[in-house]
């Protein structure tokens, strides 16, 4: 399938993703409380709220109604991936890992609150996230929570962010081949966008089929946004991107424009967006629009 063909004719994602993110904002606006003792509120708020692509609890949402999910479990694990992204930028920008000063358009969080701050900060958004995946009641079932639990635990440990952020660490100046590289962004970038989706279709129960076709889609979708990133981190404006440009190059890190050139890159993109669509195609799901809508925005995104 051409993924530049569009399957989505008549869908409107800039309405569907406005009409859910507005839930989510106010989602995490509630959880994410300000009175935390000694400033830790407002630093962990900062973190989080008002910025961002918000990409994470949109393929939650997306995959958990392609599944027709629990939409309370949707929401609150739409909310916890978002919090577990955010936890990890805080920690990715501090000195001791990539030491960066501008993150979604403005000071990174140890800039604006100090070192200490920043990280308790991020130690606090990291235990929200699961404490907001397992509420009281039973408006969640408790094998849902403990399947959203184990999806986002193992997406941001050791098989997941943090085992892929060693390896960036620890490759830097250093040349990598492409399958190492592949390995290392799966990990540092991709395990959390495939788990969001994954955690969407936890809060359903889809057929083998469709599991393992989105477990694909989630795959091929978290290795697009990666090599995006680094297409965009030597094509794009610190001002369009909302971070530092050229970050990567000025640290002698491995990416995929550094291993492949510019032109490889794009029609890597291209290639992964192309199986991300064959992944839904073969999902036998009725509607996998938003999805669909998903993939196309990574890949053709300018920030």
């Amino acid at each position: 399938m051409d993924a530049r063909v569009s399957a989505d004719a008549g869908f409107d994602l800039r309405a569907w993703s406005a009409q859910r993110l507005a839930l989510v904002e106010k989602c995490l606006e509630g959880w994410v409380v300000a009175d935390a003792p000694a400033g830790l509120g407002e630093a962990m708020r900062y973190a989080v709220l008002d910025g961002g692509k918000r990409l994470r609890p949109l393929l939650v949402l997306a995959a958990s109604e392609a599944v027709r999910g629990n939409e309370h479990a949707a929401m609150r694990a739409a909310c916890a991936a978002e919090l577990i992204h955010a936890y990890s930028l805080v920690h990715d920008d501090m000195p001791c890992m990539d030491n960066d000063i501008l993150r979604r358009g403005k000071p990174t969080v140890h800039v604006k609150f100090g070192q200490a701050q920043a990280l308790l900060a991020g130690d606090a958004l990291q235990a929200l996230a699961f404490e907001i995946l397992a509420p009281e009641g039973d408006s969640v079932p408790a094998a849902t929570q403990a399947a959203l639990c184990r999806l986002l635990a193992r997406a941001a440990g050791h098989e997941g962010m943090a085992g892929g952020q060693a390896i960036d660490l620890a490759s830097v100046g250093h040349a990598l081949t492409e399958e190492q590289l592949r390995r290392m962004h799966k990990l540092k970038t991709g395990a959390l966008l495939q788990g969001s989706v994954m955690m969407g279709a936890a809060c359903g129960a889809p057929s083998a089929q469709a599991h393992e076709a989105l477990a694909r889609y989630g795959a091929a979708m978290g290795l697009a946004f990666q090599v995006v990133d680094d297409i965009l981190d030597v094509t794009a404006d610190s001002a369009t991107l909302g971070k530092t440009a050229g970050k990567d190059a000025a640290q002698d890190k491995p990416t995929y424009v550094s291993l492949l050139g510019l032109e490889r890159s794009r029609a890597h993109a291209q290639e992964l967006l192309a199986l991300a669509v064959d992944a839904l195609a073969a999902s036998g799901l009725p509607d996998t629009r938003a999805l669909h809508a998903l993939a196309m925005m990574v890949v053709n995104r300018d920030n």
